[in-house]
């Protein structure tokens, strides 16, 4: 009878895919695919930029992107609760044991084998199916705006099909209808990011901080807050919050090695040589209307004696510095522009001095 070797074939195809819910998998394997799954996409961007075909600023964004995604993807990974192993085997077996039986079941009952194959152009494809559960979906939420899960289904299945916006409006109605959490600010921050084709804008920013507020280790959180720092120049904070997410991170977290890479992109960290202990302390015991004053004669001091004495590579960097400190980065870019020509030739001032101008955001 032909039912029985279609039944055979059938349990063993669903076998098949079924197999990998009936065990969990141990071990590095998925992060180690993981993280070369990114450092291909990294040295594929890479040699776009080399070959003209991506600006600088779209691959720094691309990296940053890869790198997104490697943290969530082990954020996924992680959540994963351990008794969800037996729970896995069972709706593997149940499905073994039903899919079979029910598809026989309705081919008895209404299928032929004598009727011809329906036209592919009928038949639609996962893209429309898509686009028709979403439309149902929407359908429902018009009648029943308060439906959180509702909104908590359509939200990724948006961000999935280019529609950042809609999805950063769904996370929104999460919220206010189900409440915050740590997961559902990161959710609403990233889908405000790709609204803003990687940008970290002020309102992502506020949803990323919001997520922070409820869970500190937050790990894409923390990811996006550096991002912001670096998108607005202040490379020394983006530096100390993915070195701090790298120290933080388990053992065998595949993203690690993208943050480092994100570190490793914004070039040595300048330390500015500070004043000596002895005017530090004569600064700090002045009333505070004395102190600016104070600074600024020693400031004013340092400038003249680097009239004197145009060679000296720390007073530079520290007038640099200063003049950022006290906001007036139009004396700070000039005093930049006299200490490279004074000090044209030393090349290792000169790069300190390149470096220190991108951490005080002198300069792209």
């Amino acid at each position: 009878m032909m039912w029985i070797p279609i039944a055979v074939l059938t349990a063993l195809a669903v076998l098949s895919v079924l197999w990998p819910l009936g065990y969990r998998r141990r071990g590095a394997a998925p992060a180690e695919a993981d993280r070369a799954f990114y450092e291909a996409q990294v040295a594929e961007i890479d040699r776009d930029r080399a070959r003209g075909l991506i600006a600088e600023g779209d691959a720094a964004s691309a990296k940053a992107e890869a790198a997104r995604r490697l943290i969530a993807r082990h954020a996924e990974a992680s959540s994963v609760p351990e008794g969800s192993t037996r729970l896995r085997r069972m709706v593997a077996a149940l499905a073994l044991i039903a899919v079979p039986a029910i598809g026989l079941g309705v081919y008895l009952n209404i299928g032929s084998p004598h009727l011809p194959d329906r036209p592919l152009a009928s038949r639609g494809g996962a893209s429309n199916d898509i686009f028709a559960a979403v439309a149902k979906i929407e359908k429902h939420l018009e009648a029943n705006p308060n439906d959180a899960r509702g909104w908590e289904v359509v939200a990724p299945v948006y961000l999935r099909t280019g529609r950042p916006q809609d999805a950063a409006r769904a996370w929104s109605n999460v919220i206010r209808i189900a409440g915050p959490s740590p997961d559902r600010f990161t959710a609403l921050g990233e889908a405000l990011v790709f609204a803003e084709q990687g940008k970290v804008g002020a309102d992502a920013l506020k949803a990323f901080e919001k997520a922070l507020e409820l869970d500190p280790n937050a790990p894409q959180a923390r990811f996006y807050t550096g991002l912001a720092a670096e998108q607005a120049g202040d490379a020394g904070r983006a530096r100390s919050i993915w070195l701090k997410l790298v120290e933080d991170a388990p053992a065998d977290a595949a993203w690690v090695a993208a943050v480092r890479a994100r570190i490793a992109a914004l070039g040595p960290q300048i330390k500015v040589p500070a004043p000596d202990e002895l005017a530090a302390r004569s600064i700090t015991a002045l009333p505070k209307e004395d102190q600016q004053a104070f600074i600024a004669g020693m400031v004013e001091r340092l400038a003249s004696r680097l009239k004197e004495n145009s060679r000296d590579a720390e007073g530079w960097l520290m007038l640099v510095n200063a003049y950022t400190v006290m906001k007036q980065p139009d004396k700070a870019r000039e005093a930049l522009a006299e200490a490279r020509k004074s000090l044209d030739g030393d090349k290792d001032a000169l790069d300190k001095l390149g470096v220190l101008a991108r951490q005080l955001g002198l300069e792209g």
